[in-house]
């Protein structure tokens, strides 16, 4: 049976051997994910004056030769990285952990400017240095905070921290008189260069702030800051909250628009439905409408089947010749009610009664 180890080894050699993206073979289609642990400190970096440091041990640097191909656990190469660390953001990070991974056992110290140091030598700062200090603390890659770090490194500095390596970008850091700062470093062969992150620095995000200035004041007037805490004038205070009620009377009339835009759009909708439904049923009641009327449609078969049941119903039907005749019995007069005389007769009755008289006549002459 196959051990664990020896499947990862080769799950490896696999990914090694294949020319998918991120080292993923292109049999494994999906490149491995990492198992859900932490990697990060549960707890923020010392501070240097509360970290005890054995001074009887004799303080030997190591070279970059030594230092590249790893020493004992018990002595981790010292990489010292310096900065102000104003508005610690992601190329701060980046810088650090650079630091943090030039060698294969590294302890990074991380040396941070005071106040005083930074608003004589650079210029003032949007933070403070005990909120400095606590950023760069906060950082995974950090094993050790300097505070109060001086400008310039001098060797009693180095000493006393033991720092084998300084970490820093490699342009030429001119300050203090001085065209490059970290020049006696890089000749004492002590320096470490790292990379700057393109896109992100102090300056630039201050830059945006300074860019948008009326936009940050209005956004924190909002939220409840007075005018006094944010430096603005009383003119300018009315003209951000005229601002903010024109943006919110425009936001409504775009949500107003934005909503008769989706009504319309349903109106339509539902109006295709109903032509297209009036359209289905049109076709149906003209498909009855010919079953009914047309030319072949079943109300002439039904008038011919009538007409022929009311002939049949209507013609009499003809008696046999040998049937004998029967004589019909006279109708009996009729006389008005309360009168004693006759009911005017027809014409006809009337030349009959008078040819009557006349027999009648005749005869009694004959007499």
């Amino acid at each position: 049976m196959e051990t664990p180890t020896s499947s990862r080894l080769n799950s490896r050699k696999r990914r090694k051997d294949g020319s998918g993206p991120n080292g993923a073979a292109e049999l494994d289609g999906i490149p491995p994910k990492m198992s859900r642990r932490s990697f990060g400190l549960r707890e923020p970096a010392p501070f240097s004056d509360e970290v005890e440091i054995d001074y009887s041990k004799p303080y030997i640097r190591v070279t970059y030769e030594e230092a590249m191909r790893g020493t004992p656990l018990d002595r981790p190469v010292r990489v010292y990285a310096d900065g102000i660390f104003d508005l610690f953001h992601s190329g701060h990070a980046r810088a650090l952990m650079q630091a943090k991974n030039l060698f294969p056992n590294t302890y990074l110290i991380v040396g941070v400017c005071s106040d005083e140091l930074t608003h004589n030598f650079k210029g003032f700062t949007v933070m403070n240095e005990n909120e400095r200090y606590d950023a760069v603390q906060h950082c995974r890659y950090v094993d050790e905070v300097v505070r109060n770090a001086p400008w310039t490194l001098t060797p009693e500095f180095l000493a006393e921290h033991r720092i084998d390596f300084v970490a820093h970008d490699d342009i030429p850091y001119s300050s203090a008189g001085s065209d490059d700062v970290y020049k006696h470093i890089k000749e004492a062969g002590m320096f470490a260069p790292t990379q700057r992150t393109e896109g992100i620095s102090t300056s630039d995000i201050i830059t945006r702030i300074v860019r948008d200035y009326d936009v940050y004041a209005r956004r924190n007037l909002q939220r409840g800051y007075t005018a006094k805490e944010l430096n603005v004038s009383f003119i300018n205070e009315k003209k951000y909250h005229l601002q903010e009620r024109v943006d919110k009377v425009k936001k409504r009339v775009k949500d107003v628009e934005e909503k008769s835009k989706e009504f319309v759009q349903k109106v339509e909708e539902k109006s295709i439905d109903l032509i297209q439904k009036w359209e289905e049923k049109s076709r149906e009641f003209i498909g009855n409408f010919l079953e009914m009327f047309g030319p072949e449609g079943a109300l002439k078969h039904m008038l011919k089947e009538g007409k022929g049941r009311m002939l049949q119903a209507i013609s009499p039907k003809q008696s046999p010749s040998s049937s004998p005749t029967h004589d019909r019995s006279p109708s009996p007069s009729f006389r008005w009610p309360f009168s004693t005389k006759t009911p005017p007769s027809s014409p006809a009755s009337r030349s009959r009664n008078e040819s009557a008289v006349t027999y009648d006549i005749s005869e009694d002459e004959e007499d």
